[in-house]
């Protein structure tokens, strides 16, 4: 039995990577999705590869017009809303003395401003029994140099989680998150400066992992897939590592 019949979900981020891997699983679970992205051609890309029950709107969750019109076109659409998938983020390695007022500023604004003001305007539609599925980071917990404003920003996250946890349970509104590790997707690659940078990256991130390898976005989109449907019915406030042990062994 399909676990998202008649749902109506909305994914941040949804035109490549995490976001479109949990897009595509949540229309064969019988949803009907919401997926955005700053970018239009990839948008209208994810929309042909995931087929039917998916609608693509175009914007940016660090521009607070672009989250209402969202908002907006979903309530007129559909009235209402039962899952909300934060996941659009931005990520760039800069350490500490390198890191300049502007990167600061874009790497807050996308994912600690854009994540919370996703998360409060789906509040306004989102129905009795629904779900929010933050898509945080490991690296908020590893203190890794090269990441000092994304990590913050993803401990950000993970504090919003059990906020909203707890002032949603009375609607029985279940919050969590899901912690990444190294996951073999554009973003991952965009870090680097070219793809040979991207490979050798990857080899080193994948040696740091217990299991050796990189992550596929299908198994993070399984993992959001769960927190979203029935199946984890009494899971709210948690963060869920999916990172090949990467946190977890020591």
């Amino acid at each position: 039995m399909k676990k998202l019949v008649n749902k109506v979900a909305v994914i941040t981020g949804g035109s490549s990577g995490i976001g479109l891997a949990t897009a595509k699983k949540f229309v064969e679970e019988g949803a009907f999705v919401y997926i955005t992205g700053r970018k239009q051609a990839e948008l209208d890309k994810a929309v042909k590869e995931i087929g039917t029950g998916v609608i693509a709107v175009q914007g940016d969750i660090s521009k607070l017009e672009d989250l209402d019109r969202l908002f907006k076109i979903i309530k007129v659409e559909k009235g209402s809303l039962d899952i909300v998938v934060a996941n659009a983020g931005y990520v760039s390695m800069v350490p500490t003395d390198k890191v300049t007022p502007e990167n600061f500023d874009k790497t807050f604004d996308t994912n600690a401003r854009g994540t919370f003001f996703t998360v409060q305007k789906a509040m306004t539609i989102l129905n009795e029994g629904g779900a929010i599925v933050v898509v945080s980071s490991c690296v908020k917990d590893m203190g890794l140099p090269y990441y000092p404003t994304y990590a913050a920003t993803k401990a950000a996250e993970r504090a919003y989680v059990k906020t909203w946890a707890g002032d949603l349970a009375s609607r029985n509104i279940r919050a969590n998150a899901v912690s990444p590790g190294p996951i073999e997707t554009p973003f991952v690659n965009n870090q680097f400066e070219n793809k040979e940078a991207a490979e050798s990256g990857k080899a080193q991130f994948a040696e740091l992992v217990p299991m050796k390898r990189l992550g596929e976005p299908e198994e993070v989109a399984s993992t959001i897939l769960f927190l979203a449907s029935n199946d984890s019915s009494y899971i709210t406030g948690a963060d869920i590592p999916v990172d090949g042990g990467l946190t977890q062994i020591k």
